[in-house]
């Protein structure tokens, strides 16, 4: 269960990083209109709220499920990022769509990709602890 949860947070980060960092501005810069790349980036943005949703709901249930130690749970950061992304494909994906004062709304729509972002890798990190192990020493290895 906790690699699903690793495995669900790094696709969710992982995604996060390539369409918002990656690829939107990849079009912008190659598509031929900026209208053109918008089309496509509003596409990419949608894909990848539904992704969001669907790894939040997935991580939400696994950790319900290992609810041994719910003292570091990342729970709350889930929701957060789950929020933004409803925030993001209902509330500001329709202003951006209907032109309705861009730069306000795309401004506010980056504010919480952003936070988004910040939440999967808080929950990725979380779910990752780093253990150091004392490294064995060459002479120590053929002494064995």
């Amino acid at each position: 269960m906790a690699r699903l949860q690793v495995f669900l947070a790094a696709l969710w980060w992982g995604s996060l990083c390539c369409v918002g960092f990656m690829v939107v501005p990849l079009l912008f810069v190659h598509l031929e209109t900026p209208a053109i790349a918008g089309q496509m980036a509003a596409k990419l943005f949608t894909a990848q709220s539904w992704l969001s949703l669907v790894c939040g709901l997935l991580l939400l249930l696994a950790a319900q499920r290992q609810s041994r130690d719910t003292t570091n749970t990342p729970s709350p950061w889930v929701i957060g990022g789950m929020l933004c992304a409803l925030l993001i494909e209902m509330v500001v994906k329709p202003h951006i769509v209907a032109r309705d004062n861009m730069a306000l709304w795309h401004n506010f729509g980056s504010a919480l990709y952003v936070a988004q972002w910040l939440c999967a890798t808080k929950v990725l990190w979380a779910l990752c602890p780093v253990k150091f192990e004392p490294a064995e020493s060459a002479d120590s290895a053929q002494n064995d």
